[in-house]
């Protein structure tokens, strides 16, 4: 049953699947999480070596890289998801859509608990970081390329290098982008810096006229 709902999920996510079989078939995304649910029921069982074997050879085969110490929830999408790596303490809620390249990994610095974890209902856009033994809450929304190093408040969007939130229960937050479309998001930080640009370029201006009018 949950295979057959995990289809379904793909169905709705995806406009390009024609049907079930096709899904079960042809989709690296099903065939990473397949490998994952069998290694992870091994390395529940203490076979750690055996669940190490398959996410290996399942990270060969689909190009998407799932350790067997993972906790992953209901109707997980992958679209493509070539390059996407989830750590051994990442955890992962229900309905959640992650695209390629992203990594749920660490940041080098923690022991135990080492990487986030991922509410219900959330999307991480194509190329996005989401490190350390951070909080993703729920319906929220991560933009391609964002790099996320703290908590994400449940219903935001976050966005830039580092990320931040530009919008919270649907409102947007002053200065910043609308709804991630995964191709247009304005970063953040680029924004600030060409804020401070625009404001030296006119410090300077008001240097020059002083010093004309000596």
């Amino acid at each position: 049953m949950r295979l057959i709902e995990t289809l379904r999920a793909y169905q709705r996510r995806d406009p390009a699947a024609r049907g079930k079989l096709e899904i079960l078939l042809l989709y690296s995304g099903v065939h990473a999480t397949l490998y994952y649910r069998l290694a992870h029921w091994f390395h529940r069982h203490q076979l750690c070596f055996l669940a190490r074997c398959i996410s290996q050879w399942a990270r060969f085969w689909t190009g998407i890289e799932i350790h067997p110490g993972a906790t992953i929830g209901r109707r997980l999408v992958i679209d493509h998801g070539t390059g996407i790596v989830i750590g051994e303490t990442a955890e992962i809620g229900d309905d959640v859509l992650i695209y390629q390249g992203v990594t749920l990994g660490g940041t080098g610095k923690d022991v135990g608990k080492r990487h986030p974890t991922i509410g219900n209902n959330v999307m991480v856009g194509a190329g996005a970081r989401v490190l350390g033994p951070i909080t993703i809450h729920d319906n929220v929304r991560i933009a391609a390329g964002a790099v996320v190093l703290q908590d994400v408040p449940e219903g935001a969007t976050a966005v830039g290098v580092p990320a931040q939130v530009v919008r919270l229960y649907g409102e947007k937050v002053p200065h910043y982008a609308d709804d991630v479309d995964q191709t247009s998001v304005i970063n953040p930080t680029l924004e600030k810096i060409a804020a401070l640009t625009a404001r030296v370029e006119a410090l300077e201006r008001q240097l020059e006229e002083a010093q004309k009018e000596k």
